[in-house]
C-alpha cells in the first residue's frame, strides 16, 4: 500500500490549540472556523494602521462632480 502524502502540516488550532485537520486546516473543527471568522467579522482582529498626515498646505482634496449630477 502507498504511505499517504500529506499537504499541510499539522498544526496546533489557533483558536482552541487542539491538532489541526486536513479538511478544516489550519483549524481543529468547523467550529473552530467559525470562531475565527466571527472575530474578524465583529473587528475583534484589527490590522494596525497610520494615519496619514494632513496636507500642510491647506490643499484639500475635492470631489468632482459625477456627470449624473450634470444631467439634472
Amino acid at each position: 500500500m502507498a504511505e499517504i502524502i500529506r499537504l499541510k502540516p499539522t498544526r496546533p488550532c489557533p483558536i482552541c490549540g487542539k491538532p489541526s485537520t486536513q479538511a478544516f486546516h489550519p483549524f481543529c473543527s468547523p467550529r473552530c472556523q467559525d470562531v475565527d471568522l466571527n472575530r474578524w467579522l465583529s473587528g475583534s482582529y484589527v490590522i494596525p494602521a497610520k494615519d496619514e498626515p494632513e496636507a500642510e498646505d491647506g490643499e484639500q482634496e475635492v470631489a468632482t462632480p459625477s456627470e449624473e449630477d450634470d444631467e439634472t
